[in-house]
């Protein structure tokens, strides 16, 4: 290895820096007493003390240094828990601003004890120049939005159309026939679980596992090298963006993959703990995310790495952020959530992220942490009301008709006051986390048994359906009866107003054993088997169809029920017999099945035409239409049916739902 030379350096970028000359690093310790920058080369490690602190941050040159370099830091200063200081200059440490690692993060015994050398065992962090900035892409309305939610690997791993080299990787997720996949099913925009550098976690890895979903980050400018490289992610972005879909990225900034007290010291814990972290007194960790510790975004540098990390990914072409535990990053130095605080504020102002597709997972584990509704514009949140509501109704519970008409009108109580519109209720019946779709009407419980946790982890309410037999079942009318439950519920998310997103797989009937919490399932337990039910896929195509040619199934402005100018109401609520519901109706425990007219909202200065929708829980029955002429649009029950002209009465079946347009 040549022997480097370090000299002083610029302090104004973080991370890496390149040039024609060599490399600049610069990092951020507010409380460490030393930074050496450790270049390793042929395995062998050359430390060079960085020269230069201006405030806060450390910096060096180091001349003649190229990309690919590969570098980490140790950092000298007081080993003192109950102070909340953490330095061990054992400890090979993550540059947080690395734009590659060399190999991904594996959790092993030798990481951990006080005073024990890592080198040989992390990955390094890997110098690399700046990407060129992808071009801006179309930016789609909400209203005009379908996301897809699905896991890198996941999704193309079994898939036998995908080239080999590309399944389980970013360049598999732009295959053509995955462009066609989506073109097919109306999406138009990709929500990719973390592919921000993350570590498995210890107890997953001692039970032979591992974390699959990739909750647990390390390196937020780096994609994990599972993946791909940034290259295969630029060129993944760019080939979704020429096929009109948006890229949408799955962060976490509530925490990272150092875990609580007991866990290794791999990046910001050696780097300063007391910065990076929230701390009790006595130096023990927040943990209002359960997972072991909370980011600090009250601090200064803290948030500029998280900001930096949007602008960086912002800048490759991501066209938006879903946060996850996002009640975690608006809380202040307290610990108390602001809508007004920090984060929120920062990038509310960003110009180059306040135009971004931003949506809040509006809950995390600490006190007064479920806030859905709480977040501001122009934040989306995902509405687990609506995905436990609708899910409530199709079971056929008693009592639900004011819930599921809530839902479908977009869950105004919830966002309204707000001042934001139906479109930031981010609408969805399954997500990741929780039952498939197929497993809502297959399992009455979870089935957790192969996570290793005894049965604790994963939701323990799931408003789930076994439909009479748990789990799969060789009867054709109960496979039938499932089928059809799961188009209505399917039908119930594209018809209400608000924003749409589909868990990948259910299109497909996907099942996942009845495992609610599949974190750490990398097998076909969480992999898309392919091409799995063509029907059900043929199904989900025509819905995201009819919403995406009828602008009243996916209004901007809420309906209440007021006089447009042509003297009819936006919405009216009516009973299978064509009569408006009395206050006994709404509250009748036997009734299941609610019908509404949708017309251009009271506001709005355009009128798309009218629709009308039955939603059936119950047995088969008869429906009165409203006067006017009628194209029978969508029978979930007959998924085939052509449209047909209708008017008079319609007969709907058993847990189905009808649409109809006006002609």
């Amino acid at each position: 290895m040549a022997e480097r030379k370090i000299q002083p350096g610029q302090t104004q970028a973080l991370g890496a820096t390149v040039s024609a000359e060599g490399v600049t690093f610069a990092l951020f310790s507010a409380h460490c007493e030393q930074v050496e920058l450790c270049l390793f080369e042929g395995g062998i490690e050359q430390r060079l003390t960085l020269p230069t602190r201006e405030g806060d941050i450390w910096a060096g040159f180091v001349p003649g240094l190229r990309a690919g370099a590969e570098y980490g830091f140790r950092l000298h200063g007081p080993w003192a828990p109950k102070h909340g200081h953490r330095f061990d200059v054992a400890k090979l440490l993550l540059d947080p601003y690395a734009r590659q690692i060399s190999a991904p993060w594996r959790w092993q015994s030798g990481l951990m004890g006080q005073g024990v050398d890592t080198a040989a065992l992390v990955p390094k962090s890997v110098v690399q120049p700046m990407p060129e900035a992808a071009p801006k892409a179309v930016s789609r309305p909400w209203a005009e939005t379908v996301i897809y939610e699905a896991h890198v690997k996941g999704l193309t791993a079994l898939h036998p159309d995908v080239p080999e080299a590309a399944r389980g990787r970013f360049a598999g997720l732009a295959a053509p026939v995955m462009l066609a996949h989506y073109r097919s099913l109306g999406v138009t925009a990709l929500e990719l679980l973390p592919v921000h550098a993350f570590i498995d976690d210890r107890f997953v890895v001692e039970r032979g596992l591992s974390n699959y979903w990739g909750y647990q980050s390390l390196g937020f400018f780096a994609p994990d090298p599972r993946y791909g490289d940034m290259a295969e992610f630029a060129a993944m972005a760019a080939d979704l963006h020429e096929a009109g879909l948006e890229v949408i990225l799955d962060v976490v900034f509530n925490h990272s993959g150092e875990g609580d007290e007991a866990g290794p010291t791999l990046a910001f814990r050696g780097l300063d703990n007391a910065s990076y972290y929230r701390l009790r007194e006595g130096g023990t960790y927040v943990n209002d995310t359960g997972c072991g510790n909370t980011l600090n975004l009250s601090h200064p540098a803290v948030l500029r790495m998280v900001m930096d990390s949007l602008r960086y990914w912002a800048a490759l072409g991501v066209d938006g952020f879903r946060f996850d535990l996002a009640t975690s990053l608006g809380r202040g130095r307290r610990g108390e959530f602001d809508a007004a605080g920090l984060f929120l504020t920062a990038i509310r102002q960003d110009p180059v992220l306040a135009g971004l597709k931003l949506i809040a997972e509006p809950w995390d584990l600490g006190p007064g942490g479920y806030r859905l509704g709480g977040f501001p514009h122009p934040f989306a949140e995902w509405n687990d009301r609506f995905r436990d509501g609708v899910r409530r109704f199709w079971r056929a519970e008693a009592g639900m008709l004011p819930e599921l008409a809530r839902r479908i009108a977009g869950s105004a109580e919830v966002f309204e006051p707000g001042g934001r519109g139906p479109t930031a209720s981010l609408n969805y019946l399954a997500s990741h986390d929780g039952f498939a779709l197929q497993d809502i009407v297959s399992y009455a419980v979870k089935h957790n048994e192969a996570n290793g946790e005894d049965g604790r982890d994963g939701h323990a309410e799931n408003f789930s359906d076994n439909m009479g037999h748990e789990g799969p079942s060789p009867d054709p009318a109960l496979a039938a009866r499932r089928a059809a439950r799961v188009r209505a519920m399917l039908a119930t998310l594209y018809l209400a107003q608000g924003s749409v997103m589909l868990r990948a797989g259910d299109e497909i009937g996907q099942s996942q054993g009845g495992n609610n919490n599949a974190y750490a399932q990398d097998n076909a337990t969480s992999w898309q088997a392919w091409p799995g039910d063509a029907v059900l896929s043929a199904f989900v195509a025509r819905l995201g169809a009819l919403r995406a040619a009828n602008p009243v199934l996916r209004q901007p402005d809420y309906l209440h029920g007021r006089a447009r100018s042509d003297g009819l109401r936006d919405l009216v609520w009516r009973l299978p017999s064509g009569r408006e519901p009395t206050p006994a109706d709404w509250q009748d425990p036997g009734a299941h099945c609610l019908c509404v007219v949708l017309r251009g909202a009271a506001e709005a200065a355009h009128s798309p035409r009218a629709a009308f929708a039955a939603f059936n829980a119950g047995p088969a029955c008869t429906v009165v239409l409203p006067p006017g002429d009628w194209m029978m649009a969508l029978d979930s029950a007959r998924p085939d049916a052509p449209e047909s002209p209708a008017s008079g009465e319609a007969d709907v079946a058993a847990q189905s739902v009808q649409l109809f347009l006006a002609r």
